[in-house]
C-alpha cells in the first residue's frame, strides 16, 4: 500500500531522482501506470534508466541498460539537479518530524551514537535542489519523531525554508499507515487514511500532537493491476514488499 500511495502522487511529474529500495519500485511502477513519460535519475550517473529488474545498488549495471545517458555523479548532480532541472526527488530515513526534517546519519547523540546510519549520500543536495520532495518510510514513535536526532537531509527546518534554496521541500510523505502533506507553516498533516486504518493507529505511532483535517479521506485500495506489476515484474522475490 505505501509502494502504491507513493506511486499515484507521481500522475504528470517528468523528471524523478531516485535511489534504490521502496523508492524504486514505486517509481518503476508510476512509469508503468500514472506517469509513463517520466524520466527517472539514479545517484551513480544514469539518467533515463529502465532497469530490466530491480536493482541492488545504485550502481547496478541493469540501470544502465536503456538507458538515455550514462554519465558522472559530478554532472548528474550539477547539470540536471543543482540547475533546477529535477521535479521531484524520492526520500527515506530513520527519522522524520513534523518539519519534515530527515535523519539518516545517527540515532542519539552524534559523537556517540546508538546507531550510526549509512549518512547522506546525495540525499542533503536532493532534498535541497529538487523542485519537491517526496518521502516515503515505516511509520512508528521511532520514526515519527518531534526532533530528529540529526538533520541530515533538510525540509522545512522550523517552519521556513531558506529563500536561497531551490525547492519547494517535502509535499508528500507516505507511511503504511497513510498520505500526509504540509501547511502553509510548513508542519505535516493528515491527508489520508489507507484502507482498514484507524486515526488512532496513526496518533499511537506519531511522537508529536499530529494536524488532522475535519474530514479525512481513505486512500483508494490496490487495483489488480498494481499489484500483479509489483509481484511479478517489480519485485517478485518479494525483497521489499513481503
Amino acid at each position: 500500500m505505501m509502494i502504491i500511495a507513493s506511486a499515484r502522487q507521481l500522475a504528470g511529474e517528468r523528471v524523478c531522482f531516485v535511489g534504490v529500495g521502496p523508492p524504486n519500485i514505486a517509481c518503476n511502477l508510476a512509469k508503468r501506470t500514472v506517469a509513463p513519460d517520466i524520466e527517472l535519475l539514479y545517484e551513480a550517473g544514469v539518467f533515463g534508466a529502465e532497469p530490466a529488474r530491480l536493482p541492488l545498488s545504485i550502481g547496478d549495471p541493469t540501470l544502465v541498460t536503456g538507458s538515455l545517458q550514462v554519465t558522472n555523479m559530478y554532472e548528474l548532480f550539477a547539470y540536471f539537479l543543482e540547475r533546477g532541472h529535477v521535479d521531484v526527488g524520492f526520500l527515506g530515513g530513520a527519522q522524520i518530524d513534523r518539519f519534515g526534517n530527515l535523519n539518516t546519519t545517527a540515532i542519539g547523540d552524534y559523537a556517540q551514537p546508538t546507531v550510526r546510519l549509512p549518512g547522506s549520500g546525495g540525499a542533503c543536495e536532493i532534498a535541497i535542489n529538487a523542485k519537491k520532495i517526496f518521502i516515503i518510510m515505516p511509520q512508528s514513535k521511532r520514526s515519527f519523531v518531534d526532533t530528529v536526532d540529526f538533520v541530515t537531509s533538510p525540509g522545512h527546518l522550523g517552519g521556513a525554508r531558506p529563500k536561497e534554496w531551490q525547492g519547494q521541500g517535502p509535499t508528500v510523505v507516505v507511511t503504511g499507515l497513510g498520505v500526509y502533506g504540509f501547511d502553509a507553516g510548513g508542519e505535516m498533516i493528515l491527508e489520508s487514511l489507507h484502507p482498514g486504518v484507524t486515526l488512532e493507529k496513526v496518533r499511537e505511532n506519531t511522537s508529536w500532537d499530529l494536524k488532522v483535517p475535519a474530514e479525512i479521506r481513505e486512500t483508494a485500495p490496490p487495483t489488480d493491476e498494481e499489484l500483479r506489476l509489483i509481484r511479478e515484474e517489480l519485485d517478485p522475490e518479494g525483497t521489499y514488499t513481503r
